[in-house]
């Protein structure tokens, strides 16, 4: 009877220590703040409060960002949105100068890599066409000429370990216009189709290869793009029926995922554009690949279709068609070859299932992410950041298939994310897939930069809809998205700001918001600083600069936090200004309107 006392008063102590811990004090310390500054303003829902919460263990390397308010709007400038967002000062970005090791090809190597696959391919077409000869079978020739000035090959060249191209970059551009009008002079399927064959247990994964229908195109530049072509109209959405791994992969969202990640200035999508291919010259009377000419046939209304081989031993279905030649279908620029940048495919931590029944571990573990910041490379460094970032992008497009990511091996564990194959996005506009978000409400993580952003793209003048769709007018094959998948876009940018907001009420904003190692300027341009004389001017007093402490393979580095965000109060204004400094402003000037 004594010890069930004691159980009893055991539990009750618990019951009370934890009601005390998690619920009356985060109260409290609510109140407290509060009491500071009555003002019965109204904050937008999109924005942070400035609560305290529960303590979180901070991870190594990891700063604390400083307080970050609710802003007041002003009204809705005309003009073009998208060129007034590149141009706010947290798009113009001066990262330090790139040290030895930052940049992932030196134009010597890569010279003499391209060098080397070109005349690879010039003896593969000479011993091709003297075998045609033999057979009397007729070929076409194609000249190719290798230009290292090319778009491609810059931007190639280009690739930091920040990102896939920097913002200023014109390659870019360059290569998405040259993309559209580059002669094709090879079509062969993708190497990751040809390595996966008869390697796939059907039994196991249903994954029926029509549903990859997509193909390597050689430009007569020795460009490489993948195809892929459209398999759904527009404005059909995906029906409920079907599962996440067996969904149509569509063009279209290709395209947009790569527009949606330079708005986002992410830029770890490699240049996506659309193009009208005719897949009689440009594919069926240049491939060499056997197994591509049997899939081709004319179908009862005269259209030239083809279809995916059956790779994975499954089963041919799914055959699409052009009109009669000409088919729509997103083109992507290939990143460097494996053998001169190798990459790694990493199983992405919250990895669905991909079977028709089972749960893994994180869906029904509130506490997964408690695990996964003990395992290396997520408890140290930036990695669960960008892990977070992703899923960020993949909400926003609606991709629930990124069951991995790859990042280059030359990068190390600070490299930034691959955000490849976004096919599956775009596919339901009336549903929002909430646990997509589960690396970002399980962690309550988030990069100060990248909340930021979000938070400017809520805004009436910046509105995220308004600059995608815009930025996507770019593209040949406009319109991309219909307008409720752009609709769809402005209600999940709010959702995540609410999780966002969420998570700071529970912990409190130091254990949320993360400052990351960018570091900016604008107006007027300064002369680009290497890493070492940003750490002495930041160390001597010359900023006061939040510097956080990143750690790379080779050395620990240390980057200075400086937004210039003067063009918010005047677009003739120069004077840098730290983003606390704006945001105490912001809460005083509140105050006095009170």
């Amino acid at each position: 009877m004594r010890r069930d006392r004691l159980v009893i008063a055991a539990t009750l102590t618990a019951i009370f220590s934890a009601d005390l811990y998690f619920v009356l004090i985060p109260k409290l310390r609510t109140f407290r703040n509060a009491s500071g500054h009555l003002c019965s303003c109204p904050f937008n829902d999109s924005t942070l409060p400035g609560t305290q919460g529960l303590v979180q263990p901070m991870l190594a390397n990891w700063t604390s960002a400083p307080s970050l308010q609710s802003a007041t709007y002003p009204e809705e400038e005309s003009g073009s949105k998208l060129e007034r967002l590149f141009a706010h000062p947290l798009y113009n970005i001066q990262a330090p100068a790139l040290e030895a090791g930052e940049k992932l090809l030196e134009v010597g190597q890569l010279m003499d890599y391209y060098e080397k696959k070109v005349l690879r391919w010039e003896r593969h077409m000479k011993l091709y066409s003297e075998a045609a000869a033999l057979s009397n079978v007729t070929i076409t020739a194609h000249e190719a000429l290798f230009d290292p000035d090319a778009s491609w090959v810059k931007f190639h060249l280009g690739i930091t370990r920040y990102a896939l191209y920097s913002r200023e970059d014109p390659s870019v551009q360059r290569l998405v216009h040259d993309i559209t009008a580059m002669k094709v002079i090879n079509a062969d399927y993708t190497q990751d189709e040809k390595a996966l064959k008869g390697a796939c247990d059907c039994s196991e994964v249903v994954k029926p290869s029509g549903h990859h229908l997509k193909l390597s195109l050689k430009m007569h530049n020795f460009a490489k793009v993948m195809f892929k072509p459209m398999r759904q109209q527009r404005h059909e959405e995906t029906p409920e029926d079907v599962f996440y791994f067996v969904d149509f992969q569509r063009h279209n969202a290709e395209i947009a995922a790569f527009h949606l990640d330079r708005v986002l200035d992410f830029r770890r999508v490699p240049p996506v554009v659309g193009r009208l291919v005719n897949v009689t010259a440009e594919i069926l009377q240049v491939t060499q690949n056997e197994d591509l000419r049997a899939v081709f046939f004319t179908s009862p209304a005269n259209n030239t279709c083809f279809f995916a081989k059956c790779l994975y031993m499954c089963k041919t279905e799914y055959a699409v068609c052009g009109g009669p030649d000409l088919l729509e279908g997103s083109l992507s620029a290939y990143l460097p070859g494996l053998s001169i940048a190798p990459r790694v495919s990493i199983p992405n931590p919250w990895i669905r299932s991909y079977s028709f029944s089972g749960r893994e571990e994180w869906e029904g573990n509130p506490f997964y992410c408690d695990t996964i910041k003990q395992i290396h490379p997520y408890n140290t460094g930036n990695r669960l950041l960008n892990i977070i970032d992703m899923a960020i992008f993949d909400f926003l497009i609606g991709n629930m298939d990124r069951h991995h990511y790859e990042v280059f091996n030359k990068f190390g564990d600070e490299g930034f994310l691959l955000h490849l194959d976004n096919a599956r996005g775009f596919g339901k506009h009336s549903q929002d897939e909430l646990s997509i978000l589960a690396p970002l409400t399980q962690c309550c993580m988030i990069k100060r930069s990248t909340l930021v952003r979000l938070q400017l793209l809520s805004r009436p003048q910046y509105r995220l809809s308004d600059v995608l769709r815009e930025s996507l007018e770019l593209d040949p094959l406009r319109p991309i998205l219909t307008p409720p998948h752009l609709q769809a876009l402005d209600r999940r940018l709010h959702t995540v700001l609410r999780a966002v907001q969420r998570c700071v009420r529970r912990l409190g904003q130091e254990q949320v918001v993360t400052t990351d190692f960018i570091s900016s300027t604008l107006r007027p341009q300064l002369p680009q600083q290497t890493t070492a004389q940003i750490k002495a001017a930041s160390f001597h007093g010359e900023h006061e600069y939040g510097v956080m402490s990143i750690k790379n393979n080779h050395t620990r580095r240390n980057f200075v936090l400086l937004v210039t965000l003067g063009a918010s109060n005047s677009e003739n204004s120069t004077e840098p200004v730290d983003l606390s400094d704006i945001n105490e402003r912001h809460v005083a000037s509140q105050a006095k309107a009170c």
